[in-house]
């Protein structure tokens, strides 16, 4: 039995659809076909009931479904554990920020194909929350501080940030100093987050209210240059608004708690090693040790 085959129709099952899947894969989608085709042939049982609509898993297929998903991953664990060291081959499918990725994570990615040619590296570059399991990643690079989940992640570097704002808005609505002052101003935000400012050696969480949103970063830079409030951003997005002027620090005594840089990835003992090379290179990029830990969402 191909070990391809059975990739190709965990791909499918999971993502719903040939389709789908053959992005998710980077193959065409007669490959996709042919490949559960000859599966289903293999096993002389019908795993997936097509339809214009895609894909959808039989009985029998639902059953076959988590044994070839595990058959897979213990063929992968096997193939690092003989192979150490040496060429990366197959696909790594990541998710990575929008906000943050392009400018800080992209060149990283663009190294790690240069050094393995044999690597296929599949990014996804949004600000949406990405759900690793359902939609088929490896592994996502987040930022930030993660919320607790089921997922594993590894620290791979520090995260600063500043609250922002204009010198027009500062101006019209005065600068504030505290966190109850914060709460009466304009935030700019990405949805209905909460804010954290440190209070001495204490993180204090607020509620901001706004009335602008958008779903990443720079939007928020540029509304915050325009006039519109305050936003809690990263130095890596707002330093060169700072160096011109565009936008002056608020919350000096009371800045966001410092943050971090993430791998994560969904549970198992044993990272690919595809992913273990990605996180020690972010590590040796960003200058950071951090432990493994469970509780990123």
């Amino acid at each position: 039995m191909d070990i391809e085959d059975l990739r190709t129709f965990v791909e499918v099952a999971d993502a719903g659809g040939i389709t789908p899947a053959a992005l998710r894969l980077g193959v065409s989608k007669s490959m996709v076909s042919r490949r559960l085709a000859r599966l289903e042939a293999e096993l002389g049982v019908q795993l997936l009931a097509r339809s214009t609509r895609g894909a959808s898993l039989t009985e029998a297929g639902a059953t076959f479904r988590d044994y070839a998903a595990r058959v897979s991953a213990e063929i992968d664990i096997a193939r690092d554990t003989i192979l150490p060291t040496g060429e990366l081959s197959g696909r790594l499918r990541i998710a990575a920020p929008l906000s943050f990725g392009p400018t800080h994570f992209a060149s990283v990615l663009a190294d790690m194909a240069l050094r393995h040619p044999q690597l296929q590296i599949q990014t996804s570059y949004s600000d949406r929350f990405v759900d690793l399991i359902a939609e088929g990643f490896d592994c996502a690079i987040r930022v930030g501080t993660l919320q607790d989940s089921n997922l594993i992640a590894k620290r791979v570097g520090p995260l600063y940030g500043k609250y922002v704002a204009s010198p027009a808005y500062i101006r019209a609505h005065g600068s504030p100093e505290t966190p109850e002052e914060l709460v009466a101003h304009q935030a700019l935000m990405q949805g209905m987050e909460t804010w954290q400012v440190m209070d001495r050696d204490k993180i204090l969480t607020i509620h901001p209210q706004g009335r602008f949103k958008a779903d990443n970063g720079p939007a928020l830079v540029v509304a915050a240059a325009a006039g519109l409030g305050i936003a809690a951003l990263p130095d890596g997005l707002t330093q060169d608004y700072i160096d011109s002027g565009a936008l002056v620090t608020v919350m000096k005594n009371h800045p966001p708690p410092p943050a971090g840089i993430f791998v994560v990835r969904p549970p198992g003992h044993h990272p690919s090693r595809k992913v273990r090379v990605l996180t020690e290179m972010l590590i040796e990029c960003f200058d950071s040790s951090g432990q493994e830990k469970r509780n990123p969402d």
